[in-house]
């Protein structure tokens, strides 16, 4: 009870002496310096783990290691997930967008670590996914429980999500602006001044602390840079398009895969072949374990026949068809070695997916215009290739221009890196709509998006709109007592339902009754059974607004009932209410 007192006298100090921004500002502070410290525990944990189980490897033997311990690693994890987390803490960013979207910006308190043990455990082991997905998941959780905490409205609480992920991506890849662009890109509705500054704090603070526990060094060293030149353009605007297709590949490959692995019910069946596949999978190209971030440093510093250290390839020999038909492989498989570690159970995200099969992209068209004698440089194509499959998987141009930039130093670049993403963006738009991401909440219309009409509708509930003051008729009723029963009401609509199953049978509207109401010697013939009517639709009560708002257009009506999904019937909806609790919304996510 003391307890209780001290944090409702702490709530009631913090109202009195410090007013709204200047608390979210500090909240921004307190978000960044924990996600970096989430960020470097994440990082130090994964290379531990992964020194533990490499250091004794040769470039030359073939490591038979890699036949188990991926799986392994997603055994623990799945363990883990199943009898200690008991929650779903795969796919982090669309989780994220599912909580802004659909529970008011809460995450659950557990995601404020779980996430880190799930994928320093299955990256350390050699499950071929990203650390990034899941630390984002770790901020914005951070963000969350501490709005939660401090007892801050929605659009704090959606504030403070965007600051705990802007203060992820900057804390694991020293990339402040990269975290404050993705955030606004990816996860946010359109965003002012005000909300960009607690935003952009929290991803300074992440990054400062990042530098303090890791050093000022860049996470890729790019010592092979080449200024932009026009000539190179045309391949440019090329290996955009290879990065804009290759992008779709990725986004509708891995949610087929996905789809391929969801009809395996059996979580065992799921863990059996998930870690059969990652763990022959990294045995014949061993640049799939982990994150891949080896290679890419690899390609991007000129060291490319390192690629094929204990592989079965090293036997071939280096020449360029040889490591070009390697890499392509690995790119192909990539997608297949991802999904296996998530859907058998591991923990990740596409991050450094997308980083590691663009580079390789990047490094294999340039070989291939090199060995035509079109001479470009490998590791700049690399780099952009880099920039091209983030834009186009995530849909996000300028994430991929400022992080690879950031990433790497190469600010020198900005050219190159703004025309294959623009053009590789481009072009996966043409063929899919929304990143990987946000396809899943597409589907099922709970997708937050940067459309404020759309967005706005997202939020509202179906719950918040639903009347249920009508007066409920049974169809046995004469129409003296219909009489008796709109002489008392204030509506104009009285839904029919049969009495014994709930269902809704009709509807009585009053201006077709109107001209036999008051004929007395009508009241006893004529029973609700008999004047009722269809209504031009019904709304299911799990539907989303969206689609609400379609049924209103396609029928034109006002008013439509709803119903369950056995028909019963549960109340009405208002095209007038839901314009009112638009407007609402609107306001209060637009209010400065």
């Amino acid at each position: 009870m003391e307890n209780k007192t001290w944090y409702i006298r702490m709530l009631s100090w913090r109202e009195l002496h410090i007013n709204q921004r200047q608390f979210i500002l500090i909240l921004s502070f307190i978000v960044g310096i924990f996600t970096a410290i989430a960020a470097f525990l994440l990082k130090s944990t994964i290379h531990l783990i992964q020194r533990l189980i490499t250091e004794n490897s040769n470039r030359y033997d073939v490591n038979y290691w890699y036949l188990v311990f991926p799986a392994i690693g997603i055994l623990i994890v799945s363990l883990f997930v199943r009898y200690i987390v008991k929650d779903d803490i795969s796919h982090g960013v669309t989780r994220i967008l599912y909580a802004i979207s659909q529970r008011k910006s809460i995450l659950k308190l557990h995601n404020t670590w779980t996430s880190l043990v799930g994928s320093s455990i299955t990256i350390g082991f050699g499950g071929s996914v990203g650390a990034e997905a899941p630390i984002v998941l770790t901020g914005s959780a951070i963000g969350s429980n501490l709005g939660k905490f401090f007892k801050m409205d929605q659009k704090t609480l959606m504030l403070l999500v965007g600051c705990g992920a802007a203060g992820a991506i900057g804390g694991i890849f020293k990339a402040p602006i990269a975290g404050l662009v993705f955030t606004l890109e990816v996860l946010m509705l359109d965003m002012t001044l005000t909300a960009i500054v607690p935003i952009l704090i929290a991803s300074v603070t992440a990054t400062s602390l990042s530098y303090f526990f890791s050093g000022s060094s860049f996470m890729f060293e790019f010592t092979t840079y080449e200024p932009f030149s026009i000539s190179r353009i045309p391949y440019l605007i090329l290996l955009g398009i290879v990065c804009g297709l290759v992008s779709l590949y990725f986004t509708r490959g891995m949610n087929w895969l996905e789809g391929r692995f969801r009809r395996l019910k059996s979580p065992y069946k799921k863990l059996a072949v998930g870690g059969v596949i990652l763990s022959l999978l990294i045995f014949l190209f061993p640049p799939l374990y982990g994150e891949g971030y080896n290679t890419i440093e690899a390609l991007l510093n000129g060291h490319s026949s390192s690629v094929l250290d204990s592989s079965f390839f090293l036997n071939f020999g280096e020449s360029p068809w040889v490591i070009i038909v390697y890499l392509v492989l690995i790119i192909i498989f990539k997608i297949l070695a991802a999904t296996a570690t998530t859907s058998a159970g591991g923990v990740g995200g596409i991050f450094a997916p997308s980083l590691f099969i663009g580079c390789l992209t990047g490094f294999v068209v340039a070989r291939v215009f090199n060995y035509f004698g079109f001479m470009v440089p490998e590791a700049n194509f690399a780099l952009a290739g880099m920039s091209g499959l983030m834009s186009g998987v995530m849909h996000a141009p300028l994430t991929g221009i400022f992080l690879i930039a950031e990433l790497t130093g190469g600010y020198n670049l900005f050219m190159t890196l703004m025309i294959v993403s623009t053009v590789s963006y481009l072009t996966i738009i043409l063929f899919e709509p929304h990143s990987l991401y946000a396809m899943r909440l597409a589907q099922k219309g709970e997708l937050l998006t940067h459309h404020k009409d759309r967005a706005v509708l997202t939020l509202l509930k179906m719950e918040n709109v639903i009347e249920t003051d009508l007066t409920v008729l049974s169809p046995q009723m004469t129409l003296g007592e219909l009489v008796t029963v709109i002489s008392q009401s204030r509506r104009n609509i009285f839904p029919v339902v049969n009495p014994l199953s709930g269902v809704l049978v009709g509807v009585v509207l009053l201006d077709e009754v109107r001209n036999i109401m008051f004929r007395p010697d009508l009241y006893t013939r004529f029973t609700v059974q008999k004047l009722m009517i269809s209504p031009p639709a019904t709304i299911n009560e799990n539907l989303a607004m969206e689609k609400v708002m379609e049924i209103f257009e396609d029928t034109n009506a006002w008013n439509l009932p709803v119903v369950d999904n056995q028909k019963r019937y549960v109340g009405y909806v208002s095209k007038s209410k839901i314009f009112n609790s638009y407007r609402r919304v609107l306001v209060h996510f637009s209010d400065e």
